[in-house]
């Protein structure tokens, strides 16, 4: 899942350039802001409890900071719209909750020590209180919710179905079906459906038209599913930890990413792919020798070109799914994010 890097809430023009958007226009920049200043403030109150316990723990990863993704796809969908509109930062802060319940279940799951570079809920506080946190903030997401009528109601619950029905699908794995197609399926429905409903909620809650609000929701499926491709491209090509993990971490762990997918399936007769494969398919590459040579040839391999043409066409696709809105500085905004995506794996 897209996974946010630290940031500190408030400091909202920097993350603007980790996620590269551009906001040219500084009226919208100044909207933007001011209702990703008010989801900040709304998000500490929401995850409140009268247990001190559970108030401590559901801010644990809320001060942990974040780009805000979610909110900033709300504030963004809103501006085809009415940007001021009350229920705009009540839809972003139900986005966010639900994201932030999902990841206090994924570090059960995982079985994670560190998140956002701090120690993770689970570790912290056990499993148990780590899944009850999870629980308590898809609880807070659903009351608050009920505000916004049932629509957002059935909508936030049809997006949580899609959450759970993808993480099923990644813990019992491809089965009978072609694990690149498995793989592309799993980030949809466990990335790409939040950020679809994010961007949706933008544009409903803003008072859009029906057609910018569905040009909207697709936008933000494909440009979630890109983001997520993005990551997994930059976890074997990246020197740096600008994917917000230490590169090679996915190959470590046995996580089978589009990179190592493409590989696998390739039929490849030259020595270095047939190589590749071989090491890939032992599994967790937990030998340091080993983990450098599969981190070198994928590098060098015909998988990652794939991997990147993949990416630039989901990119491309998000991009087509905006011909429908207006022109303006919103949509350029979007725009850019396009252009990030293509660029930062190239």
């Amino acid at each position: 899942m897209v996974e946010d890097v630290v940031n500190p809430a408030g400091e909202h023009s920097g993350q603007f350039g980790a996620l590269g958007l551009h906001l040219a226009d500084p009226r919208v920049e100044a909207s933007v802001l001011g209702v990703l200043d008010r989801v900040e403030a709304h998000l500490r109150a929401s995850v409140a409890s009268a247990d001190p316990l559970v108030t401590e723990a559901a801010r644990h990863l809320l001060q942990a900071g974040g780009k805000r993704f979610r909110p900033l796809l709300v504030a963004l969908g809103a501006q085809f719209g009415d940007p001021e509109a009350a229920q705009v930062v009540p839809a972003a802060v139900v986005m966010e909750l639900t994201h932030l319940a999902t990841l206090y279940h994924d570090d059960v799951m995982d079985e994670a020590a560190v998140r956002r570079g701090a120690p993770s809920a689970n570790s912290r506080w056990t499993n148990s209180v780590a899944i009850l946190v999870g629980d308590y903030l898809f609880a807070r997401a659903a009351d608050i919710a009920a505000d916004l009528g049932p629509e957002a109601v059935r909508l936030q619950a049809r997006t949580f179905a899609r959450l759970v029905h993808g993480q099923i699908a990644e813990t019992v794995g491809p089965r009978d079906t072609d694990p690149v197609a498995h793989y592309l399926h799993v980030i949809a429905e466990k990335t790409g459906s939040l950020i679809a409903t994010s961007a949706r909620f933008g544009g409903m809650f803003g008072g859009a038209s029906p057609e910018h609000i569905e040009a909207l929701a697709g936008y933000g499926e494909i440009i979630g599913v890109a983001f997520q491709l993005s990551d997994d491209l930059l976890d074997i090509a990246s020197e740096s930890v600008e994917s917000g993990k230490t590169p090679g971490t996915d190959l470590r762990e046995g996580v089978p990413t589009l990179p190592v997918l493409y590989a696998l399936a390739a039929d490849d007769s030259d020595a270095a792919s047939v190589r590749l494969r071989e090491i890939l398919a032992t599994g967790p590459l937990v030998d340091d020798a080993l983990h450098a040579e599969a981190l070198t040839l994928l590098r060098e391999s015909p998988a990652l070109k794939r991997a990147r043409e993949t990416v630039r066409s989901y990119a491309e696709d998000a991009r087509a799914r905006l011909a429908p809105l207006p022109e303006g500085p919103a949509r350029r905004a979007l725009e850019s994010l396009c252009d990030y995506i293509a660029d930062r794996t190239s």
